[in-house]
């Protein structure tokens, strides 16, 4: 399958999420933030068929781990998420760069699927902020 580079500061979070790739047949590589993330994908060259990253993390966060990693390895298709309304509107803008945000809280049945579509390359079907927010 694919290899991915998961980017999450929460542990459980990427725990949840790094054991549901390996179920699901991927390569799971971890980083607890940006900044190992960034070294990772120096050290292995961008050989990865996806990003997987938080926003909101310590020591560098996962938009300017977007920007850094799209500068270098282009073709490296990345997903980022995140449980702040206000990181999703800073990522308004990266739509050249990023395939799309994932809101948290997500379901796993979500997060499967959002992958799978990054990995086959298909187009992302377009929600309004709106609706992600939910209820007030």
């Amino acid at each position: 399958m694919a290899k991915i580079l998961l980017a999450e500061d929460d542990d459980n979070v990427r725990e949840f999420v790094s054991r549901a790739l390996l179920h699901a047949g991927h390569e799971v590589v971890q980083a607890e933030d940006g900044g190992i993330a960034s070294e990772i994908v120096i050290a292995e060259r961008g050989r990865f068929d996806l990003l997987l990253s938080d926003i909101k993390m310590p020591v560098m966060d996962g938009i300017a781990l977007a920007l850094a990693v799209a500068a270098s390895h282009p073709d490296l298709t990345i997903v980022l998420m995140t449980g702040f309304a206000d990181q999703r509107e800073r990522a308004h803008g990266l739509e050249q760069l990023i395939y799309d945000v994932i809101p948290k809280p997500f379901t796993l049945s979500a997060l499967m699927e959002k992958v799978d579509d990054a990995l086959a390359g298909r187009p992302v079907e377009i929600v309004s902020l709106a609706s992600q927010a939910g209820p007030n």
